[in-house]
């Protein structure tokens, strides 16, 4: 070009002002340091999803699913050596392992080793997922050595890649590595042949460097399993929290929070399904979601004092940008009854352990408690009948139970009502026992957590029979206390009864264990409904830890799935009970006719006088 240069000649002026030769200018673009990135940042400026990997190929956007930020840049924290991740279906876990794997080659490059559960899905995730995402980004294409590389070895500049699978212990104990990537690791074999586990295999490689990184992603099969151990025994467990966009409040998202019609079936479940705050109780639709989830933040549940090295991430697919909450209900609703689809449902798309099959045996011994008698009547043993009453949102759980001595116990009734004439029907109808006679109810206990001051308005309107309750937030030395709310001038008013609710579970527990019928039992009607006693058994006592090392014994929820309405109206049966004194009754003795006393015969006559 006549009076003047071209581009290419002015970019090279300009970069070769001190006129260094080429060959140095070269040398020094290899010594650059890399950019200073983190892995979410270098995956939205490297990052190419291919069709072979994604739904929606193209450029990758942390912005999609913002709660994989802090997951990926975990891996940037020099003092975090270990990293799980628990996470559901449709959320992107492996792709933001991926993410992890190419930054390390990009930015951080070292000996790697990738564990899949076996050889064969190895090679094909080589094949199909991690060659294509290298040859697409630019960052990593110009480090890769193809024609060296081999499907279960992929070489580069400075580094290399070994993929196995979890059933080779020769492979997972070969080499030392930096960095190991297990992948759906709760598939993994418990043993490799003769050797130890496949994830202490692979950890032993990377002892000889102060700076490894092990990264497990899966999601959970049973409480033993290798990600949920990796969850329980992390420095600090992380969870996601995202704000109401009613309230503001934050909190995570959980199953038993999405709201559809009684009785609806999957079709109109996935078309009515919204998700209720747990704090102001407003509905919540889809197009809240990711608002909701670019304002999360993840927020450590458990934490040991100390800088943490092992951090654990937990994410259910509520979560997914890709799934509506009407998905998820019609997700339970045709796994709901088959084992196997319901074992999905809690592993792939709620995270959870299995636990239900322990539940389901559980819920057969209180099913073995059936007496003779039929649902509406009690025992002629029974002298005192209680109801402890459930309040959610809309509707309410009621169930009543007959008491006599030795804290004996029978169901007599249970079930949902939806308004309060109705408990007032449930509370003030006649009960009749075995013998014909008519009893009535002696103590309702309506527990306050929901609807507090509609609580209230009703125990004060029916003073004479109905308290309201709490559950403790904190042990208590007594099964309940009392405090005044509205203390008249005459010291008579309303009292919130606030009842130790693991003593109350401990009762029914113990009980549970005595023969049915025998004194002291804690027993059902016939026919009892397999929901009833699946509610009965929806928790378990576990062992917590405070902060200063002190273990006690609490009850929590098998899942999040569980419902445990009708074992909070067991607890507020049994707070009736011993506000009531059930455990001073006495057997009632027949009357001897011995003991009767002659009748006046003041004629003389006898009583054949006519």
């Amino acid at each position: 070009m006549r009076g003047g240069c071209t581009v290419a000649g002015r970019r090279k002026k300009q970069r070769n002002e001190l006129d260094y030769p080429d060959w140095i200018l070269n040398a020094l673009a290899v010594l650059k340091p890399p950019e200073k990135l983190t892995v979410s940042e270098w995956a939205d400026k490297y990052r190419i999803l291919s069709e072979l990997d994604s739904a929606s190929p193209g450029h990758w956007r942390t912005s999609k699913t913002p709660y994989l930020r802090k997951v990926m840049d975990a891996f940037n924290d020099d003092f975090v050596h270990d990293i799980s991740f628990c996470a559901g279906s449709q959320l992107g876990k492996t792709t933001a392992e991926q993410n992890m794997l190419g930054y390390a080659v990009a930015q951080d490059p070292g000996p790697m080793l990738v564990v899949y559960p076996t050889k064969e899905l190895a090679k094909f995730t080589s094949e199909k997922r991690l060659q294509p995402m290298i040859r697409l980004s630019p960052a990593l294409s110009k480090k890769f050595k193809e024609r060296e590389s081999k499907d279960l070895e992929l070489a580069f500049d400075s580094m290399y890649i070994a993929l196995t699978g979890a059933n080779s212990a020769s492979d997972l104990s070969s080499r030392p590595v930096r960095y190991v990537f297990f992948d759906e690791i709760d598939k993994f074999p418990k043993w490799t042949g003769t050797e130890a586990s496949p994830l202490e295999l692979a950890a032993e490689r990377t002892k000889t460097f102060y700076n490894y990184k092990i990264v497990k992603v899966s999601s959970p099969t049973l409480e033993k399993g290798n990600i949920w151990q990796g969850w329980l025994t992390a420095d600090v467990q992380y969870r996601y929290y995202v704000p109401c966009p009613h309230c503001g409040e934050m909190q995570i998202l959980e199953f038993g929070q999405i709201k559809w019609p009684d009785g609806a079936d999957e079709n109109e479940a996935k078309a009515a399904a919204c998700y209720e705050c747990k704090y102001c109780h407003e509905s919540i639709d889809d197009r809240h979601k990711p608002a909701m989830l670019r304002g999360g933040e993840w927020q450590g549940v458990h934490q040991k004092s100390g800088r943490p090295a092992k951090v654990a991430f937990h994410l259910n697919s509520i979560y997914s940008p890709w799934l509506t909450f009407g998905d998820v209900a019609a997700k339970f609703i045709v796994s709901k009854d088959e084992p196997a689809l319901l074992m999905n449902f809690i592993n792939s798309w709620l995270a959870e352990p299995w636990e239900d099959k322990s539940s389901r045996l559980k819920s057969d011994v209180v099913m073995a408690k059936a007496l003779p008698y039929d649902k509406g009547r009690m025992p002629a043993a029974a002298q005192l009948l209680t109801v402890g009453v459930d309040v959610q949102l809309d509707h309410f759980y009621y169930s009543v139970r007959a008491w006599g001595p030795h804290m004996t116990s029978w169901l007599v009734d249970w079930g949902k009502v939806y308004t309060w004439p109705d408990i007032e029907t449930v509370i003030y109808r006649d009960y009749a026992d075995t013998n014909g006679e008519i009893h009535n109810i002696n103590l309702a206990c309506i527990d306050s957590g929901y609807n507090t001051d509609e609580v209230y308005a009703f125990c004060a309107y029916h003073m004479e029979v109905a308290v309201p309750t709490k559950g403790a937030s904190r042990p208590l030395k007594t099964r309940y206390t009392s405090s005044a709310i509205d203390k008249s001038q005459a010291g008579f008013g309303l009292f919130l009864y606030e009842m130790d609710t693991t003593q109350m579970k401990n009762f029914i527990a113990s009980r549970i264990g005595i023969d049915p019928g025998a004194p002291g039992s804690w027993n059902v009607y016939r026919d009892i409904e397999r929901e009833y006693a699946d509610q009965i058994c929806s928790e378990q006592r576990v062992e917590k830890k405070d902060k200063k090392g002190r273990t006690s014994i609490v009850w929590e929820k098998i899942g999040s799935h569980t419902a445990n309405h009708l074992l909070d109206c067991e607890t507020n049966n049994v707070l009736a009970a011993e506000k009531l004194g059930v455990r001073f009754l006495i057997e009632s003795q027949p009357e001897d006719p011995e003991d009767e006393e002659p009748e006046d015969d003041w004629l003389g006559v006898g009583k054949d006088w006519i």
